[in-house]
């Protein structure tokens, strides 16, 4: 296994197996300069690593911002998101993205006039004329799910249709809604965030072998669990808020366990995804070069079957 290996997805498109998200950059959790996402975005491209996921929600546009001038002449796949519109306000203070501008407010939208606003707009951010793929992001309601199938999905399909996009996809923090648009539309890949992990596995329930069915591709992202996995200690974070005491505890034992095969926590999150057949790619957000390198080299590193034999 290798973190620059490249995989063909169903949209013809080929990326490398491990991606960079990049959060990050928008400040979460953590104030970034400039000169940290150059050096995180330059040790990336110089790695191999040829897969770059953003969306308006990340510090609302900072991301996107902080990306479109350190493509120039790169070789590389990018991904974007619609559903969260930016708009102007008197006040929003992000208490997750730190660098976010406390002058804009997020608009969730999925209908294809939002579709078309955000591209037009995540374009102009990014200086580009046109992404690889777009993922409809977390239509966490019944209501958003209902609008974004009606709506937003036919909008990116005619997109797709007129070569404007690779692929379609959606992007989440659930496994339901995914598996729904597996089921009634004819979407491309899926990003579902930190529900196939050593921690979480709740899509190998459904989504995974829906997708597998129906050759839906799958990128793992979240692999840490928005951070406890890396750092299992009182005040970390587990989907973006502070981590139980139960959580921090199984995230001990899952390391100690690691430990007992002289293997690198970081390398078995990494691979685990891979393990399943659906998935083909994993993301993982860094804010440091020392982190892209890090992660490169525990991605290839060697993991015992006997480990993931114990793991399960």
């Amino acid at each position: 296994m290798a973190h620059n290996s490249m995989v063909q997805l169903r949209s013809g498109v080929a990326i490398s197996q491990l991606g960079l998200g990049t959060a990050a950059f928008g400040g979460l959790y953590t104030s970034v300069t400039d000169a940290d996402v150059a050096a995180t975005m330059r040790a990336a491209f110089e790695s191999g690593i040829t897969y770059i996921d953003t969306a308006p929600h990340y510090g609302k546009g900072v991301a996107e911002r902080r990306v479109a001038p350190l493509l120039t002449g790169r070789t590389f796949h990018l991904s974007t998101k619609i559903g969260r519109l930016l708009a102007p306000c008197a006040s929003d203070v992000d208490p997750y993205f730190l660098d976010a501008d406390n002058k804009v407010e997020r608009i969730k939208d999925y209908s294809a006039a939002g579709v078309e606003r955000s591209l037009k707009e995540s374009l102009e951010r990014l200086q580009l004329d046109s992404v690889d793929f777009l993922f409809i992001h977390d239509p966490d309601l019944p209501a958003e799910a209902d609008q974004a199938i009606a709506e937003a999905y036919p909008a990116l399909e005619k997109m797709r249709n007129q070569g404007l996009i690779k692929g379609i996809g959606i992007g989440m923090n659930s496994t339901a809604t995914p598996t729904r648009f597996i089921r009634e539309t004819d979407i491309d890949l899926v990003l579902i965030a930190g529900r196939y992990s050593l921690l979480d596995r709740a899509a190998a329930e459904e989504l995974l072998p829906t997708a597998l069915a129906k050759g839906v591709d799958i990128i793992a992202a979240g692999v840490f669990n928005s951070g406890v996995f890396a750092n299992p200690v009182a005040g970390s974070t587990f989907d973006y808020d502070p981590a139980p005491t139960e959580i921090i505890e199984r995230t001990q034992r899952l390391r100690a366990l690691c430990a007992e095969f002289n293997t690198s926590p970081t390398a078995a999150a990494l691979q685990f995804p891979l393990r399943h057949p659906a998935v083909k790619a994993v993301l993982v957000g860094c804010r440091t070069a020392a982190e892209v390198i890090q992660n490169c080299e525990a991605f290839d590193s060697q993991v015992p079957e006997e480990l993931w034999a114990a793991l399960g």
